[in-house]
């Protein structure tokens, strides 16, 4: 029997690690809250502004497109690249459009880093969530923009969790939704990933005005 293993072979085991590594951070399933938080979606769904799969869908199309995700996105590819992390930590929460914005980048940075410290036994510091994930993606061999990409399905995903809790809407019809958003995941984090701090800006003034407006809302079941 052969006792060797070939460097090819080797070398597929690493990355398929590494994925399995990728899919366990930016699964729904660990646990950093994001189950509690909407994005600012909430807001407009609680208004009636958006109430049905059609409006969730462009809501989530354009959140990604131009919106904080897309931000995200571009902080999470430069801290991978090697920019310095407390640099960024510093830049996206000047951009923050919100005292919520600000709250859901910090807490589930927060989150992530206490996580990411028990499973390593090192200490992490804590940085607003996309830069935490850049950070600690940089030891992964995967492209940037597979770990981009999973990185906005899960921005997206929680979206659509949201709405799909708040409003009546199937579990079979969001997975749907999901779905359908690959092509675009795919693209935007090509863009993002190719991407440099010159690029950053949102346009999404209806979104960032229902976070706003999100903070003093009567009756909430999203931190934002």
């Amino acid at each position: 029997m052969a006792t060797g293993t070939a460097t090819g072979t080797s070398m597929s085991i690493s990355t398929a690690e590494d994925r399995l590594k990728l899919a366990h951070w930016l699964s729904p399933a660990f646990p950093i809250g994001g189950f509690a938080y909407s994005q600012g979606l909430e807001q407009p769904m609680a208004m009636g502004q958006v109430r049905t799969a059609d409006q969730v869908d462009e809501w989530v199309r354009d959140c990604l497109s131009f919106g904080t995700p897309r931000m995200d996105a571009i902080f999470l590819a430069r801290a991978r690249a090697g920019d310095e992390p407390e640099m960024l930590s510093d830049l996206i929460l000047a951009y923050a459009s919100s005292a919520e914005r600000e709250l859901e980048l910090m807490e589930q940075g927060r989150a992530f880093t206490t996580l990411m410290a028990a499973m390593s036994g090192e200490v992490v510091p804590v940085r607003p969530y996309p830069v935490a994930v850049g950070v600690a993606s940089r030891v992964l061999s995967l492209p940037d923009t597979e770990v981009i990409a999973l990185f906005l399905q899960g921005a997206a995903a929680q979206m659509i969790s949201a709405a799909t809790r708040f409003l009546p809407l199937g579990q079979s019809e969001s997975q749907v939704m999901l779905a359908r958003l690959a092509p675009l995941v795919t693209t935007l984090a090509q863009i993002a990933a190719a991407a440099t701090l010159d690029d950053l800006g949102t346009f999404t003034p209806g979104a960032d005005l229902a976070a706003m407006r999100h903070e003093t809302l009567e009756v909430r079941i999203f931190r934002t």
